[in-house]
């Protein structure tokens, strides 16, 4: 039996399974998966994943997550159905060949990013590079602490200033984009493209704070763990992300069979 959610999210997430057409969106890391040193190493919560496969099995119900990680990362990590939609980079990446519409610009710009961000790695050890089809990202968690403000700061003086990039800061990485794009974005795409009336959304990064800036009356934003945040419910971590989308898929079962 899940256990309850507290009484305010259980109201609002029992308003939400109550409408007539529902997208359910979650973020990855830190929400549907616990924060680990190795990112290849995440694993969606085994009790995440089976309420997210039962949501996307109920009639009049769209289910997205949307990351920061590259859409090809994003389908081995999660293994989920083609009836979930993965959504990666940011909102960059609605499918595989994203990248091939990338401009000449856009591509030059990409690949100056990238020899500064390999430059950078060889400058700090420990930061690693991850290339995604319309971005790099500079994660510095292995940075040595002492080594982090630097590499914070020669990122900011360097990749960041590239003319034309778009910078997405979240938990010890700094994103730089050859276009611009956001998780909100991505929800705003999906609410047009999938004629919903509410959006839930669940996350847990300051990058998610985007997609909550975009919701509208109505819908219900869900933060995962602890600072400011534009989400008018909070959870306190993914254990309880779990029990979140448990209680959903039971009482949006219940709404759409009555």
């Amino acid at each position: 039996m899940t256990r309850p959610l507290p009484g305010p999210l259980s109201a609002e997430v029992d308003r939400v399974a109550r409408a007539e057409r529902l997208l359910v969106a979650s973020d990855f890391d830190g929400t549907m998966s616990a924060i680990v040193d190795d990112p290849a190493a995440a694993r969606t919560l085994p009790e995440t994943d089976a309420a997210i496969r039962a949501l996307a099995e109920l009639p009049q119900t769209v289910v997205a997550v949307v990351s920061g990680r590259s859409l090809a990362m994003l389908h081995q990590l999660t293994g989920l159905p083609p009836a979930v939609h993965l959504v990666g980079s940011h909102g960059m990446e609605f499918d595989e060949s994203f990248a091939a519409g990338l401009d000449e610009a856009d591509r030059d710009r990409l690949e100056l990013l990238d020899r500064q961000a390999t430059a950078l790695a060889a400058r700090f050890a420990g930061l690693q590079v991850e290339r995604k089809p319309a971005s790099i990202a500079m994660h510095y968690r292995h940075v040595a602490p002492e080594q982090r403000a630097a590499a914070v700061e020669a990122i900011a003086t360097g990749p960041q200033l590239v003319d034309g990039a778009h910078v997405t800061t979240g938990k010890e990485v700094v994103e730089v984009a050859a276009v611009q794009t956001s998780k909100g974005y991505a929800l705003d795409r999906l609410r047009a493209r999938e004629h919903v009336d509410v959006v839930m959304f669940v996350g847990d990064d300051v990058t998610d704070e985007h997609a909550f800036a975009v919701l509208r009356e109505g819908d219900l934003g869900v933060k995962v763990g602890s600072g400011p945040t534009a989400a008018t419910q909070r959870v306190a971590g993914v254990a309880d992300v779990a029990v979140l989308f448990e209680t959903l898929v039971q009482l949006r079962r219940d709404y759409l069979s009555s």
